[in-house]
């Protein structure tokens, strides 16, 4: 590790090049942004009620309109007003079967627009939790897939793959046929969004030095959010599903031709040098260096050129070598702060649907709880931003758990007993910790996983996260019955995230590992700062006996 940061240093350090192309990656996250958020809109139910069919009604009641017609089908719930307002729905499946009332839903395009129509509503109500969970095990399958692809192919090769497949399948989806076709396209598009998400990720974050990790991190995410609030803009223009997902592919399209070009996304040198694929990283070194008005070629007492480095780093094995992602099973610390971290995700993720079930009664409307997570998301990655370098990742995440877990269990404990006002200032904070729970767990876990598996790594990671937000379809499924189980279910993992987070180590202004085993040295440190409880070394006095066996990148 050592020797990669070296090189990496004698090539200018996180000079003007690094610095631009760290943010150059911010601008396609506006557009991963929007193709992420696109799930709520796609398949958002309009306002709507059933009705008895009047063809399928016995004769006597089949002359029958209106109001009439209620009163006759419902005649022991009271006034037709009461009914339609309490129950959302105006006749049980058991009088009649349901039809929607025609008014078109987000899968029906407008009059005129071509191609078939899906009802989202009444007996086709559970098309919409189907295609959601198909679209999440789309991006939980690329996350774990192309994860791992990363290690073996390289950040920009499987960046570049995945733009051209994502162009592809959003522009197929606009024309799909069947809804059996859509769902199928809807998984790969998921899965190939996902791998240019993660690519990106790990790129930027081998872009940067310790003390910019976070920032450049942070500023990815809160353009992620700009994505986010642009959607409904976007939808009210073009005004048909179809053509939102065309303009979707055709954004991908011209993100694979502005950063399918190597000037503005390289293959990571990071990568490059843990691999030992020395000759390729030294032509992207030389023009980071030269772009920082740093000689290759010269040196200095403290430090030796470029091409030394690189030229002691040639000596060794000149085949690349790369390393299974079941390599991880083989450690001794490093798959503890995976599962970890995984799980910590998978509970940030998940209990959000919880929250959002018990913020529906409060905010009835749909935009208004959709820009507040929105803007709960940039909240919570300000807040990140804040802390998370000053305090530390580990403090700052058992803060978020705790805060998740307590909120959670307030609100299952007093459901029945709290004010709305109080409902609504417990889900507002319960969300707000869930996203920087999630934020910060697939930082963490980018920062603790060695480079040659970080892709394979970081992917389980956003998986489990990608499989908690499942489980609000996939109760939706079965009719929310098992919507209290769930809270609970969600609670009590939330609880017992808070006692794992303990046993992680602290990655603050620490150097990207390289290879297992300096993975493997990442210990648990004390929570508290200060000098750690060790005994005192001959020879050194007791401040300089604090630093001992620490790096300088770790002071």
């Amino acid at each position: 590790m050592e020797q990669e940061a070296r090189v990496l240093r004698a090539a200018g350090g996180f000079g003007r090049a690094r610095r631009l192309l760290a943010a150059a990656s911010w601008v396609p996250c506006i557009v991963l942004g929007l193709a992420l958020s696109s799930e709520a809109l796609l398949t958002a139910q309009p306002g709507h009620h059933c009705r008895p069919d009047p063809a399928l009604l016995p004769p006597a009641l089949r002359a029958l309109r209106g109001p009439a017609l209620l009163d006759a089908a419902i005649p022991r719930l009271g006034p037709t007003r009461t009914t339609a307002e309490a129950l959302g729905v105006l006749s049980p499946s058991s009088l009649a079967p349901l039809t929607p009332v025609p008014r078109p839903s987000s899968w029906a395009p407008r009059s005129g627009a071509a191609g078939p129509t899906w009802n989202l509503v009444c007996g086709d109500s559970w098309k919409v939790p189907l295609e959601q969970v198909s679209h999440l095990l789309g991006w939980l399958l690329g996350c774990v897939v192309l994860g791992a692809g990363c290690d073996r192919f390289g950040r920009r090769t499987v960046f570049v793959a995945s733009l051209v497949l994502a162009t592809g399948l959003g522009a197929s989806e606009a024309l799909a046929a069947s809804f059996p076709t859509l769902l199928v396209l809807r998984l790969l598009h998921g899965g190939t969004l996902a791998g240019a998400l993660l690519a990106l990720y790990l790129a930027r974050l081998e872009l940067c030095d310790p003390p910019h990790r976070l920032a450049f991190s942070v500023g990815a995410g809160l353009f992620s959010v700009a994505g986010t609030l642009l959607l409904p803009g976007l939808a009210a223009l073009v005004q048909d599903w179809r053509l939102l997902q065309g303009l979707g592919a055709l954004m991908s399209g011209l993100l694979l031709l502005f950063w399918g070009f190597p000037a503005l996304f390289p293959e990571s040198p990071c990568w490059l040098l843990a691999t030992g694929q020395v000759a390729r990283a030294r032509k992207i070194l030389w023009h980071f260096a030269e772009a920082s008005g740093v000689d290759p070629e010269d040196s200095s007492l403290e430090e030796n050129s470029l091409v030394t480095e690189l030229a002691m780093l040639s000596a060794g094995s000149p085949q690349p070598q790369y390393q299974s992602p079941l390599g991880l099973l083989r450690t001794q610390v490093t798959w503890r702060n995976g599962l970890i971290l995984g799980f910590s995700s998978l509970v940030g993720e998940g209990i959000r649907a919880s929250f959002h079930r018990s913020l529906a009664p409060q905010v009835p409307t749909f935009y208004l709880p959709y820009f507040l997570e929105a803007g709960l998301e940039a909240a919570a990655l300000v807040f990140l931003l804040l802390t998370a370098d000053r305090c530390g990742r580990r403090p700052v995440l058992l803060l978020g758990t705790m805060a998740t877990g307590l909120a959670s269990l307030l609100l299952l404990a007093g459901a029945q007993y709290l004010p709305g006002w109080t409902m609504l200032s417990l889900s507002i904070l319960g969300l707000l910790a869930s996203q920087a729970v999630s934020a910060l767990s697939s930082l963490f876990a980018a920062e603790v996983f060695p480079t040659v598996i970080r892709g394979a790594g970081l992917g389980l990671v956003l998986g489990a996260g990608f499989l908690g937000q499942a489980a609000g379809p996939l109760d939706a499924l079965h009719g929310r019955r098992g919507f209290f189980l769930q809270h609970v279910v969600f609670a009590s993992l939330a609880v017992l995230a808070l006692l794992c987070v303990l046993l992680l180590p602290e990655s603050r202004s620490r150097g990207l590992p390289q290879s297992l085993q300096d993975a493997d040295r990442l210990r648990r440190s004390p929570l508290l700062r200060g000098c750690p409880r060790q005994d005192h070394l001959p020879l050194l006095s007791p401040s300089d006996s604090c630093w001992a066996g620490h790096t300088p990148e770790q002071r």
